[in-house]
């Protein structure tokens, strides 16, 4: 069975020989697996093929001008504007989100902030990439597709997102729909160009904390949902599922998502609440495609090997009855991470993937 095959068979809860495997890290730790395997640290593509991934993203260089000039001391990016500096840890570091240009936001910079067109993108890789990946299952999107709350705190930060999603602020909002709109032509672009060769959208708002919703329900089917709709009428018209990304206990919303036309869920952290294995199988199983559950802040980054191994095994026991589930860790593997766990993770997947080994 191909990699294609298998990733979509399992949105629909056909049979297949395996799960489908996916794979998220932070840098220190890629680099770790790359040299593990012999590759360098540029061979995205190696990894991936060493490790069995089954998915490959499809993204368009940026190619226009650039709108916002460089910060000393700061990564800025040149189409948006985002501002991030370096955070050091442990085991290395990564950029953060700081200063933010748009945190006392009003309509004048919502209609004024300079953001790239669709036209500034080179969509002729598509076709290309797509001849290249001949087996994979190739998505289109990101946790960051139709993103709302997350991205604007990027320009505004998050007192400002969420003072805006309470009071509906028409400034918050100019600024959410002139993004949405730019990514909507994009994804449709890039889907004319691929021709028929992407399998599936991935979509993604945060929408949980550790303990409940991150906003009230109203909030969310006032403001996020309709403007999400879009997206996932713009997959139904290319006849491909869609996958939602959020993070935290955000099964609140999952009937919201399968009446909106949502065929699977990521990151699925099962630590927090009302996201654990036995409860999302039991109440979404059946309606529900599931992407992740392998915490990234659980016995794989904090547990001896054996101990990391026998909760796979008892992941797998339970994600895999009945199909419907792609191996994957709930978010970018951690820099802190032991090398022999994310190694395990990979090996014994293929192992205990199986079908027959349930």
């Amino acid at each position: 069975m191909t990699s294609r095959e298998r990733v979509i068979r399992t949105f629909y809860h056909e049979k297949t020989d395996r799960v489908p495997i996916d794979y998220m890290a932070n840098p220190a730790i890629d680099r770790k697996l790359k040299h593990h395997f012999r590759l360098k640290d540029n061979d995205d593509e190696g990894l991936r093929r060493a490790l069995h991934v089954d998915f490959r993203e499809i993204a368009v260089p940026y190619t226009g001008p650039v709108l916002h000039d460089p910060i000393p001391g700061l990564m800025v990016d040149p189409a948006w504007g985002f501002r991030r500096k370096w955070v050091t840890h442990d085991w290395g570091g990564y950029w953060d989100y700081a200063e933010f240009p748009l945190k006392d936001l009003d309509m004048e910079m919502a209609e004024n902030w300079p953001t790239p067109s669709p036209d500034d993108y080179d969509y002729s890789v598509v076709e290309d990439r797509c001849k290249q990946w001949k087996d994979p299952a190739i998505y289109i999107g990101n946790p960051g597709l139709g993103d709302i709350m997350n991205t604007t705190g990027f320009w505004c930060g998050t007192e400002t997102v969420y003072l805006s999603v309470g009071l509906k602020d028409p400034a918050w909002l100019c600024l959410v729909d002139r993004r949405l709109d730019f990514q909507l032509e994009q994804t449709k672009r890039i889907l004319e160009a691929a021709k028929g060769r992407i399998d599936f959208m991935w979509l993604g708002e945060d929408l949980g904390t550790q303990t409940g919703p991150l906003i009230s329900p109203q909030s969310y089917r006032e403001l996020i949902k309709p403007r999400h709709k879009k997206f996932v009428d713009l997959a139904k018209a290319y006849n491909i599922p869609v996958m939602f990304h959020s993070c935290g206990s955000s099964s609140w919303a999952f009937e919201d998502m399968i009446e909106m036309g949502i065929s699977a869920i990521d990151t699925l952290q099962p630590e927090v609440a009302n996201m654990e294995p036995s409860y999302l199988k039991r109440n979404y199983g059946d309606r529900l495609a599931f992407h992740g559950v392998v915490s990234t802040a659980g016995p794989l980054a904090t547990a001896p090997v054996d101990e990391f191994k026998r909760s796979l095994r008892e992941i797998l026991s339970i994600m895999m009855e009945g199909g419907g589930y792609f191996l994957a860790p709930t978010h970018e593997i951690q820099d802190n991470t032991p090398l022999e766990n994310a190694l395990a993770l990979y090996e014994f997947a293929l192992k205990w993937g199986k079908y027959e080994s349930i």
